[in-house]
């Protein structure tokens, strides 16, 4: 009943104010689901296709279509919006003036900047709820369809791969990704009622975790334990769902004991002991890289603070062929001292957003409960930042732009005069937006 209330008052919200700039979200779905789905490595023909420029081309239509006709309550965009332009423009200063490559320095700038894109148009074109679990969806699903994709090619892999390339060719990025969007597998479990939905994403939960333990990779574990602890307290301990703090345990252990075995050997081998097998050897070898890498990365820092070595130029750098695991060095490393802070104070203000929705007045539970899946987002990513080389991962970005997208939707307010809610199954045609619940007894209303 409270659910489709809800339907029913989002939907004469839409009626009121419908939502703008259609075609310039339509473009940003077919963005986010060429760059989290690839379906160039999986759809037959489309692998002859350049299909990130295509989408690079699709997201700047959108970018264009969105300034030309965007409406916000606040003037301009966000400041983290600005301080990722900056951040690609100091990045592209560094690509420049790069002592090690140059021509590749600016190939991987200008590939991040689409990210720049991305964020301005979600910012831009999410102009409600509804719009915000939809484009989420699209980033989740896709994930989780890599997941079982890769458990259905990877089997017999010592380290499970994915079979697509891009930031899922790594079992390090594939599993550092599956983390980042669990937080979301919980929200939609939690939003809906169907006991069928709830048990596909569940089984979506399970699933994703099965893959990420069969990577064997030790910071996308640590990653997901970040997430899933935030999760279970903000979901389950505060929100009085004691069964789920037991089903995720008994799930954890479960999982841990079936498909983990590669992953114990990997932490195991930290200690350099008794290596017994070749998965022990290669897992200290890489231990004693990453320990290197870090030094390096220092050496690099001290030498270049300003401008660095150019996006992507560690590796060579190095002479390892390896980047370092760490970030935040990572960044100071290839872009500089300032280009480090400039990333650091995108995330801060990821934050910041958070913490003004949650001290709205009366926060629409649905938007709180999307507001703690992408804190737990962030909050793994900047943790398993420590622990892995994901700079330019657009993932993080996107839960940022979502942030900004939060505060907007939280701080929007019902305008007009009432009217019966009746004529909602006569219109089923109209555009679905986002309803304050700032009066939660009260009917649905018709703009003025």
């Amino acid at each position: 009943m409270i659910e489709a209330t809800k339907r029913v008052r989002r939907s004469w919200a839409a009626f009121v104010r419908p939502e703008p700039l259609g075609g310039a979200y339509f473009w940003l779905l077919v963005f986010f689901f060429v760059y989290c789905a690839r379906p160039e490595d999986w759809i037959p023909g489309l692998a002859v296709l350049p299909m990130a420029k295509i989408s690079g081309v699709f997201a700047l239509l959108a970018l264009l279509l969105s300034l030309g006709g965007a409406r916000r309550d606040r003037q301009g965009l966000p400041r983290e919006a600005y301080y990722l332009l900056a951040l690609d423009l100091y990045l592209m200063v560094s690509a420049v003036f790069s002592p090690v490559w140059r021509g590749g320095a600016v190939s991987h700038t200008l590939d991040f900047s689409k990210a720049l894109v991305a964020v301005v148009v979600t910012i831009l074109t999410v102009t409600s709820l509804d719009r915000l679990r939809r484009l989420i969806l699209v980033q989740t699903g896709s994930v989780i369809f890599i997941s079982v994709v890769s458990l259905i090619k990877g089997r017999g892999q010592a380290r499970l791969e994915s079979v697509l390339n891009g930031m899922y060719g790594n079992p390090n990025d594939l599993a550092f990704a599956i983390a980042l969007v669990i937080p979301f597998c919980f929200a939609f479990m939690l939003s809906t009622r169907s006991i069928l939905q709830k048990a596909v994403w569940a089984g979506s939960m399970v699933i994703a975790t099965t893959a990420l333990l069969l990577t064997g990779s030790r910071e996308g574990v640590i990653t997901l334990a970040i997430a899933g602890v935030y999760c279970l307290w903000r979901f389950a301990l505060k929100g009085r769902r004691p069964l789920m703090v037991m089903a995720a345990c008994l799930a954890a252990v479960l999982l841990f004991t079936v498909a983990g075995k590669t992953l114990r050997q990997r932490f195991a081998a930290m200690s350099g002991e008794n290596l017994a097998s070749d998965v022990e050897s290669s897992a200290y070898a890489s231990y004693q890289a990453r320990q290197y890498l870090i030094r390096v990365s220092l050496q690099a820092i001290e030498q270049h603070p300003i401008l660095g070595l150019g996006a992507s130029c560690f590796e060579s750098y190095s002479g390892a062929w390896r980047e370092v695991h760490v970030t935040f060095l990572q960044m100071a490393a290839e872009g500089g001292i300032p280009a480090l802070i400039l990333f650091l104070m995108i995330f801060r203000r990821g934050f910041a957003n958070l913490t003004a929705v949650a001290r709205e007045a009366n926060p629409d539970p649905e938007t709180r409960l999307f507001t703690d899946a992408v804190k737990a987002s962030l909050l793994a990513y900047v943790v398993g930042a420590l622990f892995a080389p994901e700079a330019y991962q657009f993932f993080p970005l996107f839960a940022v732009a979502y942030t900004s997208v939060l505060v907007a939707v939280a701080q929007q307010e019902p305008v007009g005069t009432w009217v019966p809610a009746t004529w909602v199954a006569k219109r089923p045609w109209r555009q679905v937006s986002v309803y304050s619940e700032t009066a939660k007894a009260k009917p649905p209303v018709l703009a003025h």
